[in-house]
């Protein structure tokens, strides 16, 4: 019987050694992780700006609806926008009503007047938002953070 038990002491010394070299071979890899910065992909995104709307800037109605900024949702669950914002480089600022992004969707807001549907949605202005040549466009949570950026060419 004290052989048993002995056995026993000596193999659950032997892993428990073992299981102490291999936590402190892994704690270098772990402790080192937490120093880089992982760039997360933003659950919604600015996947797409038409910034510069075809033809003619004459400020028609369509020519405004021609110039847009694309949202997607990254996940496989709808999230609500209430409060989120969207804004140019010179703070014009467009804000989500109760929209409901489904998962893995997209909606396109429109600069121009229009009446709002699952994947499209209008400023409503008579101007443009975003410059042709430079800009950024900045979406924001409620609660005022960075969700994502985009931006093309060089402002001066």
């Amino acid at each position: 019987m004290s052989s048993v038990s002995s056995s026993v002491r000596h193999i659950a010394a032997t892993l428990l050694a073992a299981g102490t070299v291999v936590g402190a071979a892994a704690l270098p890899a772990a402790a080192q992780d937490n120093g880089r910065h992982h760039q997360q992909r933003p659950r919604v995104e600015i996947s797409r700006v038409q910034a510069d709307s075809p033809g003619r800037d004459d400020r028609s109605n369509r020519s405004l609806n021609a110039e847009w900024v694309e949202i997607t949702n990254t996940t496989r669950d709808a999230i609500n926008l209430r409060g989120w914002t969207l804004r140019d480089a010179d703070g014009q600022r467009y804000r989500f009503d109760n929209v409901r992004i489904g998962g893995r969707a997209t909606i396109r807001i429109h600069t121009g007047n229009g009446r709002d549907t699952r994947t499209d949605l209008f400023q409503d202005r008579r101007d443009y938002v975003w410059d042709n040549r430079a800009d950024t466009a900045t979406l924001r949570d409620d609660r005022n953070r960075v969700v994502d950026t985009e931006s093309w060419g060089r402002r001066r």
